[in-house]
């Protein structure tokens, strides 16, 4: 069976990345999650499990093989599965879905920094930074161009659920709990992407888990 490493469901955005891509690849997968940054967290980090991906998480081990980095857990589960879960076929579709999944891969470093995730709390009237702004109107960008080209009638990104929508997950739970501007055309794929039994799951788990990091609750 697979074995996902992941962190605390409560803050760590990358780990959802990789769960969800675990729950689209629809094979079954061993869970264990590790407290972030607690007294025991450097002794962890060296242990054989996340040594392959430098102590990070997520981490995936499919028997021996290990794959570290949400996009790396991504494609190595595409393969495995045939290529027919993650990816739209069409040629343009996918070349925008895999663009865009790089480019959340690399980018929108202000978002990520001024507002960690937190999937526990939601708040209102955050007022962001032009730099914040910035990285929201690019994104916005990013969503109005995807959903008017290959969305058709469905409620997501490239219109079923995927690769996309996966890496901007994190994103839809910073929005929400910041109370970011968000513009009316993707009110529906915020709800979307929220009310998704999957994110449901992982939100249920993130309120039961009794670890706290300062520094993300600030």
């Amino acid at each position: 069976m697979l074995k996902l490493i992941i962190g605390n469901k409560a803050y760590s955005s990358w780990s959802l990345r990789g769960w969800l891509a675990c729950k689209q690849s629809g094979l079954a997968f061993e869970e264990v999650v590790l407290p972030l940054y607690d007294d025991a967290w450097a002794v962890r980090r060296e242990a054989e499990d996340l040594a392959p991906g430098s102590g990070r998480v997520p981490i995936l081990w499919d028997g021996d093989i290990p794959v570290w980095d949400s996009l790396a857990i991504i494609d190595y589960l595409d393969a495995k599965t045939g290529r027919t879960k993650f990816w739209p076929k069409d040629m343009a579709a996918l070349a925008m879905a895999r663009s865009i999944s790089a480019e959340m891969h690399s980018s929108f470093t202000a978002l990520r920094s001024q507002h960690s995730m937190n999937v526990r709390r939601i708040s209102s009237g955050t007022v962001p930074t032009p730099e914040v702004q910035a990285d929201i109107a690019r994104i916005m960008q990013i969503w109005a161009e995807a959903r008017a080209r290959f969305g058709g009638t469905g409620d997501f990104l490239f219109g079923e659920f995927g690769a996309a929508d996966i890496m901007f997950a994190p994103v839809v739970t910073r929005l929400t709990t910041y109370g970011l501007p968000v513009a009316p055309f993707a009110r529906g794929y915020v709800d979307a992407m929220t009310n998704h039994p999957w994110m449901q799951d992982w939100i249920a788990a993130a309120q039961e888990e009794t670890w706290v990091i300062d520094r993300f609750e600030a």
